[in-house]
């Protein structure tokens, strides 16, 4: 008897969800789709009823770790605009976090895959590639509204970005052996960023919260 459609529905995205955890873990070249499978809770024979092939299922993955990363920095946004606090300072704030840094299974998928991402197939490489472009282009905008400005934000949420991505990565990247030093990183980062944003001219807001 064959599943149902519903069912196959749920069981691709069980798939998918075992996969990015895992990808998101080791790295996609480093992960089998027989381990994949077995994480997934399916036999690897199963694997072809649901992807033509390991770089369609990265594709998969990919295109809704991105579309997950984009929600989640709009509702920061979002939630700063709410509390009335500097939405720029706030993202700042949550992206060199200790939690944010320790959340690797659901966190930045931006940070998370930029090892992997020129070693990706087309389809893959694509939707990172946008999804960069789109977090740019959003943190341009955030920028502009909350500096009252209309040229240089682009360049501004690149820097900034930049920043906070490689603060992350060499944090995370010595977290388990050396701690301090990881904390040092991270929080050394975070003040630069924020004195940064803080010093900016038409800032509108210099409050924000933990």
């Amino acid at each position: 008897m064959g599943v149902s459609r519903q069912q196959a529905v749920e069981n691709r995205h069980a798939i998918v969800a075992a996969a990015e955890k895992l990808f998101r873990e080791r790295g996609v070249d480093a992960v089998g789709l027989a381990e994949l499978m077995k994480a997934a809770g399916f036999t690897q024979g199963g694997f072809y009823n649901h992807f033509k092939s390991k770089d369609a299922l990265v594709a998969a993955v990919m295109e809704k770790a991105m579309e997950d990363g984009g929600e989640t920095y709009a509702s920061i946004i979002e939630n700063a605009r709410s509390a009335d606090a500097n939405p720029v300072r706030q993202r700042i704030e949550w992206y060199l976090s200790p939690e944010h840094r320790a959340n690797i299974e659901a966190g930045c998928p931006l940070s998370c895959f930029v090892g992997d991402a020129r070693r990706l197939g087309d389809v893959a490489h694509g939707s990172y590639v946008e999804g960069l472009a789109a977090n740019l282009e959003e943190f341009a905008k955030v920028i502009e509204d909350t500096e009252g400005i209309s040229e240089g934000s682009r360049g501004k949420a690149i820097t900034l970005f930049s920043q906070m991505v490689g603060t992350l990565l060499l944090s995370r990247a010595v977290a388990d052996v050396d701690p301090a030093l990881a904390d040092e990183i991270l929080d050394e980062g975070r003040q630069h960023l924020l004195t940064a944003v803080g010093t900016q001219r038409g800032n509108r807001s210099h409050g924000h919260a933990r």
